[in-house]
C-alpha cells in the first residue's frame, strides 16, 4: 500500500482551518532554507515537489498554504492505520515508513470472494475484491492509495509505487520478471546515488539487469543490487517485520452452576474486577473501556460495555459501572461463564497524593461522577463549554469533553471580554427574528413583538457594534451587529441585536436571555 500525499492528506484530516480547495505543502527547516517536505495532489499536479525551497514553490503556485511538516504525528497516524489493517485484512501488518504499508494476505483473499450455494470461493476473484474493498476505505477516509499485490515484497513495492496506474495491480508469481522489467532501477530499493551510477552505464531498467553479468556489477557497487533484484524476483527470502498488537487484558470466570440471576452476576462482577485491576496494576495501565461477555447454555452472548472519561483501575468504580447496566441484561436459561475485557487502555502512573500540609490542596477527582452520569444518560450529553477566541458570539464557545483540560489561550482576550461585556445566561443556538418599534433607526427599541407576545422596553443600554469575521467567510465583510440589552415592563432582560450590510440597516433578532 503506498499513500503518496499521507503526510498532507493527513494534515487535512486533523485540521479544521484548511479549506478544501486550497493546494497545501508542508515544509521543514535544514540551515537556514525552509523546503518543502510533501505536497498534496493540487499542489503536485502543478509542479510542486519536495525539495524545493519554499519560497519557490509560492512563487510557482499562488494560494499555496505552508503548515509545518510533522514527521512525528504522521509515524502515528501511520500506525494506527496500520493497527486498522491488522484488524480487518490481515494478521501480519508492517509498517513502512514514512508512507506506505506492507500487508501479507497469504490465506485471506478467499475471505473477500464471492461465494454461491453449492460453489467454493474463486481466490482470484478474491484478490480483486481485497483491493477493491481497500481501496474504497481508505477513499472514504479521504487517502489517495495505490495498491499493489505480488508474490514478493519488492515486487508490491516496484509496482504500487512505479506501475503506471493503469496496469494490473496483481502480479502472478511466474510472471513477476514480466511485470517488473519496464520498471525503473528506482524501483528495487536501492541508495540513490546506485540508480544514478547504473543509469549512466545504460542500465535504466529492471529488465537491462535481469539479463546482465552479475560479476561486473557487483565488483562495482556490492551485493545490494542483485540482493534487491532477487527479493524482488522471489528467489531471495525477505522477512517481515510484522506490527505486534498488545495482549488483551481480560479476566475470565466459569461457573459450576448456571447464574440465572442478576444478584449472582453481580457477584461474578466484583471477582472480576478485582482479578482485571490487578492485570492492569502490573502494566501500569488504566482501563477506558470495559466489556463484560456473557456466555449462555444456549451458547448464545451478550455484552455489557462501559466507557471512563480518564483511564481507571479502582476495582469498586469499575464494578459499579457494569452492575448499573445488569439489570436489563437476559440470563436465558442460565450464564455457564462470564468474561471481562479492557479493549482500550492507557498508562496510569502512580501519582503523589496532594496534601494541605505542604500548600498543595488535592483537587476532588470528578471521573467517577462524569463516568456515571454518561453511562446512565449517554456521553454525548455530559459535556461543557469552553472559550473560543472569536468576537461573534455564537462563535465563541465549544462543547468539550466534561473533562477536558482548561484551553490556553495567547491573550486573556475571551476572560476580558467576558467580565467587561455582559452575555446572556442563555444563548440561542440561532437568532431568532423580532419585529422592532424604535424612535429612531439608531435609537434602541422601545417595543418588539416575539411569538406574538408584545414586550414594551423600559431600560435599555447599547449598542455594542460587533463586525463580521471576514477571514472565516467573504460574505461577512460588510456584516455587523448592534448589540442592545433590554429589559421590558416585566422584569425580563433580552439580547437584541440590530443587523447592518454595508451599512443598510436589515432586521431585527434575539439572541439571549439574561438572568
Amino acid at each position: 500500500m503506498y499513500l503518496p500525499f499521507f503526510a498532507t492528506e493527513r494534515m487535512r484530516l486533523t485540521s479544521t482551518d484548511l479549506p478544501p480547495e486550497a493546494p497545501l505543502a508542508l515544509t521543514t527547516r535544514i540551515g537556514a532554507q525552509r523546503l518543502v517536505a510533501a505536497v498534496d495532489a493540487k499542489a503536485f499536479a502543478h509542479g510542486l515537489k519536495p525539495g524545493m525551497a519554499a519560497t519557490q514553490a509560492q512563487l510557482l503556485l499562488p494560494g499555496l498554504i505552508l503548515r509545518d511538516h510533522a514527521p512525528r504525528a504522521d509515524a502515528h497516524g501511520l500506525a494506527k492505520l496500520a493497527a486498522w489493517c491488522l484488524a480487518r485484512y490481515s494478521p501480519v501488518v508492517a509498517p513502512a515508513p514514512p508512507d506506505g504499508l506492507l500487508l501479507d494476505v497469504t490465506g485471506c483473499t478467499h475471505l473477500f470472494a464471492a461465494r454461491t450455494e453449492g460453489q467454493s470461493r474463486n481466490p482470484d476473484e478474491g484478490e480483486e475484491n481485497l483491493l477493491a474493498d481497500l481501496a474504497s476505505c481508505l477513499a472514504r477516509r479521504g487517502l489517495t492509495a495505490r495498491l499493489a499485490l505480488a508474490g514478493s515484497v519488492g515486487a508490491a513495492h516496484a509496482l504500487a509505487r512505479f506501475a503506471a496506474p493503469d496496469c494490473s495491480r496483481i502480479a502472478e508469481t511466474e510472471s513477476l520478471k514480466r511485470a517488473l522489467a519496464p520498471l525503473p532501477v528506482e524501483a528495487l530499493r536501492l541508495p540513490p546515488e546506485t540508480p544514478q551510477a547504473l543509469r549512466r552505464l545504460g542500465f535504466e531498467r529492471i529488465g537491462d539487469l535481469i539479463g546482465a553479468k552479475r560479476a561486473p556489477i557487483t565488483r562495482r557497487f556490492g551485493h545490494d543490487v542483485f540482493l534487491r533484484l532477487d527479493q524482488a524476483l522471489g528467489l531471495s527470502r525477505e522477512p517481515l517485520v510484522p506490527l505486534i498488537p498488545p495482549e488483551l487484558v481480560s479476566a475470565k470466570l466459569s461457573f459450576v452452576e448456571p447464574v440465572i440471576t442478576a444478584e449472582g452476576l453481580a457477584q461474578a462482577v466484583e471477582r472480576l474486577c478485582s482479578d482485571l485491576a490487578a492485570a492492569l496494576e502490573a502494566r501500569q495501565h488504566g482501563a477506558r473501556r470495559l466489556d463484560f461477555h456473557v456466555t449462555r447454555l444456549d451458547r448464545s452472548t451478550s455484552i455489557v460495555s462501559v466507557r471512563m472519561a480518564k483511564p481507571n483501575r479502582a476495582p469498586e468504580h469499575m464494578a459499579r459501572l457494569i452492575c448499573e447496566k445488569l439489570a436489563g441484561l437476559d440470563c436465558g436459561l442460565g450464564v455457564e461463564k462470564v468474561l471481562l475485557a479492557a479493549p482500550l487502555t492507557r498508562p496510569l502512573l502512580p501519582e503523589q497524593i496532594a496534601s494541605e500540609l505542604y500548600g498543595r490542596p488535592q483537587e476532588p477527582d470528578l471521573s467517577t461522577l462524569v463516568d456515571r452520569l454518561a453511562n446512565r444518560l449517554g456521553a454525548g450529553r455530559i459535556y461543557r463549554t469552553a472559550p473560543v477566541e472569536s468576537d461573534w458570539p455564537e462563535r465563541s464557545v465549544r462543547r468539550v469533553a466534561a473533562l477536558a483540560p482548561k484551553p490556553r489561550t495567547e491573550t486573556p482576550r475571551p476572560e476580558n471580554w467576558l467580565r467587561d461585556w455582559p452575555r446572556p445566561a442563555r444563548l440561542l443556538p440561532d437568532p431568532m427574528p423580532v419585529e422592532v418599534i424604535a424612535l429612531l433607526p439608531d435609537y434602541p427599541p422601545a417595543l418588539f413583538i416575539w411569538q406574538g407576545r408584545r414586550h414594551r422596553i423600559c431600560r435599555a443600554d447599547g449598542p455594542e457594534r460587533i463586525f463580521g469575521e471576514w477571514w472565516r467567510a467573504p460574505g461577512e465583510i460588510a456584516l455587523a451587529r448592534d448589540y442592545f440589552q433590554v429589559e421590558d415592563e416585566a422584569g425580563q432582560r433580552f439580547w437584541l441585536f440590530r443587523e447592518e450590510v454595508g451599512g443598510r440597516p436589515q432586521r431585527w433578532y434575539l439572541h439571549g436571555f439574561f438572568a
